[in-house]
């Protein structure tokens, strides 16, 4: 057998390992989803949307979660993209070749890596402890933008880098001084792509409860946050509060409040989607 026969043999093989990794994946995943909507569609209601928590399963519901997990959105959204954007924007079009800087954007690729868990642990000490923040819902929102904000970074030069150099040459020849190539040419152009990122990684953080557990973020918040310094609950804590419990009927409240988390998730990564598709649509270089 020559190395041609052999190498078509390869090529099979990878293909069919491939597939049929494909399709475990699928198939294990669409399992799951069927028996959360099994469990969890019956209970799916109105009154479980508006309901506050209970330790009587039929009337409890998600309430303060969700509006605890609007909260965080919301806060997380206002702190990490102007931060992470900025920061961005200076590593890929200001800072210079220096040692300094590879350090901190090597760290910076290597933070996206790092456990959840870990950056609870720094927002504990950070913003519960020495800030004074307490459990709320400001602190957790700090800490969840340090999660995101490596995310936030590398997806912001990754889109400015995809510019052609051309753009920038020609805005520059034409007189315009760095900052308005940047701000009327290179970042209109990488605004999808910036915006792709920016929502993937609130996605995440919408997602997260690692970090809040340890932030101190309750498992039974009787009223729904009015200010930054309140106490909160969010969907994903909910969930694990009800899944611990023995009884089956907080399963299936689980099961329902599962189902709500992943319509916000897959509604945000659609919106990501649509986003990317229009802005590879409208800038043809």
């Amino acid at each position: 057998m020559n190395n041609a026969k052999k190498n078509r043999i390869k090529d099979k093989l990878f293909r069919v390992v491939g597939i049929s990794a494909t399709w475990i994946g699928i198939i294990i995943l669409s399992i799951f989803m069927g028996f959360i909507l099994y469990m969890g569609l019956s209970r799916l209601s109105w009154d479980f949307l508006t309901s506050l928590p209970s330790r009587f399963a039929e009337q409890s519901g998600i309430y303060t979660a969700w509006i605890g997990s609007l909260w965080i959105l919301v806060l997380t959204t206002l702190i990490s993209f102007p931060v992470g954007v900025g920061a961005g924007i200076y590593l890929e079009e200001y800072a210079k070749n220096s040692r300094l800087n590879t350090l901190l954007e090597v760290n910076i690729a290597n933070l996206a890596g790092v456990p959840s868990v870990i950056y609870g642990l720094l927002g504990l000490g950070l913003f519960v402890r020495l800030a004074h923040l307490g459990n709320s819902i400001l602190a957790g929102a700090l800490t969840l933008s340090l999660l995101i904000l490596p995310i936030i970074i590398v997806s912001t030069r990754e889109a400015i880098r995809a510019v052609p150099g051309t753009i920038r040459e020609a805005s520059q020849g034409l007189g315009a001084t760095k900052w308005q190539t940047i701000w009327y040419q290179i970042l209109p152009a990488s605004f999808g792509g910036i915006l792709t990122g920016v929502i993937l990684a609130i996605s995440r953080a919408v997602g997260e409860t690692a970090p809040l557990i340890v932030v101190g973020a309750l498992a039974y918040v009787p009223f729904a946050p009015r200010g930054l310094l309140d106490e909160f609950t969010v969907l994903p804590i909910q969930i694990f509060n009800w899944v611990s419990r023995p009884q089956h009927e907080f399963v299936i409240n689980a099961a329902a409040a599962i189902i709500v988390l992943l319509g916000i998730t897959l509604m945000m990564n659609g919106i990501a989607v649509y986003l990317r598709h229009r802005w590879q649509e409208k800038m043809k270089w």
